[in-house]
């Protein structure tokens, strides 16, 4: 993982046009192939285990080559290692092992030296009050109402146990594929006689996946200031959630008191609770999207193939590195274009509203808010949270410039309408801006309005008619009975 997971760290300077300049992997490509045989797809020694330390027994006592050199304490470990990933029954995902390795990657802490700990009465308090606050600044700049029934201050630790509910609605389409394509990897001839061996080959893909997540999760826990960092709903409804002590740090990098950047972020937070509250269909609408990108997805079987050849119980993580190194390819086909055109869409239009409202809120009461405002955009723009978990997840890069686009709009939208007419385009995911309507915002905006009244007239009358249908069925059937 980057020194800086999921774009959080200090902004570079963005680039003119949001999509250049954007650094590639340097570690392209898998593992190699170990000198595989064509025959096998796993290589003469199918799960690696000659590659543990001090393999050099002889034939006679395979015991001795796989584990001869290794400590009591470290075989235990591998055994334990092993055992739960062939052990697990469940789902595409083992979201216990996600879990407990989100846990430990928060405990380790960040890089530079900062622990988790629990959150204090005082800074309980304080988030409480700034969202309060942030809710009642909001009501000038909305048609939308609160959203968020209660505030809270969520630890690192506490911040993981909230979103895995909806990494797991997130990350299971994917990774049900991947679950397919273990199985696939075997020659066809042998997989009819291969289902106990397919079987354990996806309880270790459940396996690959939850270390993947976990590890991920847990880094993006040591930067996330809320429980909307990445535009998508992932803590419960109605809870609006900041992480205090994620939030003192972006307050001493930027020199901005921590008091401002608090009730900044709450606002962003609190903005986010409105939409997602009172638009009954986004969170489905943006979670469909990112399945329907999903099912589109192909899974690179050389690069899987080669993972599971090389796979060594006492080097768990190189199942991780496996998959960071691009196992997703999404298929070029008009579908797939589509279902990224909709995922990139429609988080750009909830990036943007959320940010051209706080702007309007903040701007004549925080000194910092511009400072603050360019911060978020220039994270988001360098490879923020949402493109970079997409990206690692599920193959997933998301258009950085489309955030300005639709913050640019729908800002458009409240000058040439009006805060109610703009909001109202949430009332149906058809109302919304497309992408096309992103490229041109002006264009959009200023587009003549449909005129409603005279199909609201034709709707009435064809209700009118069916009532008066029903009443005369009824009638008729009254009359047959006398």
């Amino acid at each position: 993982m980057s020194d800086t997971p999921f774009g959080f760290g200090l902004p570079p300077e963005e680039p003119e046009n949001g999509d250049e300049g954007k650094k590639k992997d340097p570690a392209g490509g898998g593992q190699g192939s170990g000198g595989q045989g064509g025959d096998n797809p796993f290589g003469a020694n199918p799960f690696g285990f000659g590659g543990l330390p001090g393999g050099q027994g002889g034939a006679d006592n395979p015991f001795a080559a796989m584990f001869g050199s290794l400590n009591p304490n470290d075989l235990g470990a591998a055994f334990q290692q092993l055992g739960q990933m062939l052990s697990y029954e469940g789902g595409p995902v083992n979201w216990d092992m996600a879990k407990q390795i989100a846990r430990q990657v928060v405990a380790q802490g960040t890089a530079d030296g900062t622990k988790d700990a629990s959150v204090g009465p005082a800074d309980k308090s304080a988030v409480e009050e700034a969202v309060r606050l942030a809710d009642l600044w909001l009501d000038g700049v909305t048609s939308l109402p609160s959203g968020a029934s209660t505030a809270v201050a969520w630890s690192r630790a506490e911040w993981v146990e909230a979103t895995l509910p909806a990494w797991q609605q997130l990350v299971d389409p994917v990774a049900e594929r991947v679950g397919t394509a273990m199985g696939d990897v075997l020659p066809e001839e042998m997989q009819a006689m291969a289902g106990p061996l397919i079987g354990m080959m996806r309880s270790m893909g459940g396996a690959m996946f939850g270390q993947q997540i976990g590890q991920a999760v847990g880094a993006l826990a040591g930067e996330v200031v809320g429980s909307t960092d990445v535009g998508l709903p992932l803590g419960p409804a109605g809870k609006a959630a900041l992480l205090p002590l994620n939030i003192e740090a972006i307050g001493k990098d930027l020199g901005v008191p921590k008091d401002e950047v608090r009730l900044y972020l709450a606002l962003r937070e609190a903005a986010h609770q409105r939409l997602f509250a009172h638009v009954p269909w986004l969170r489905a609408h943006l979670f469909g999207a990112v399945e329907g990108y999903a099912r589109g997805i192909k899974v690179d079987t050389s690069k899987l193939e080669d993972a599971v050849g090389q796979l060594d119980p006492t080097h768990p993580e190189q199942l991780q590195e496996a998959l960071q190194q691009g196992m997703f390819q999404p298929e070029d086909t008009p579908e797939q274009k589509a279902a990224l055109a909709r995922l990139e869409t429609a988080l750009a239009l909830v990036e943007g509203w959320v940010d051209a409202v706080v702007h309007e809120a903040a701007k004549s009461r925080l000194t910092s808010a511009d400072a603050l405002r360019e911060t978020l955009r220039r994270r988001r723009a360098s490879g923020g949270p949402a493109e970079q978990t997409f990206a690692t997840l599920i193959g997933l890069e998301l258009r950085p410039r489309r955030l300005r686009d639709a913050s640019r709009l729908w800002a458009s939208l409240t000058d040439a309408r009006g805060v109610d007419a703009r909001d109202d385009l949430w009332e149906h995911p058809d109302m919304l801006p497309t992408a096309t309507d992103l490229d041109d915002p002006d264009g959009f905006v200023h587009r003549e309005q449909l005129d409603f009244s005279e199909l609201d007239k034709m709707l009435g009358e064809a209700a009118d008619k069916r009532d008066g249908a029903a009443r005369d069925e009824t009638d008729d059937k009254g009359d047959d009975e006398k």
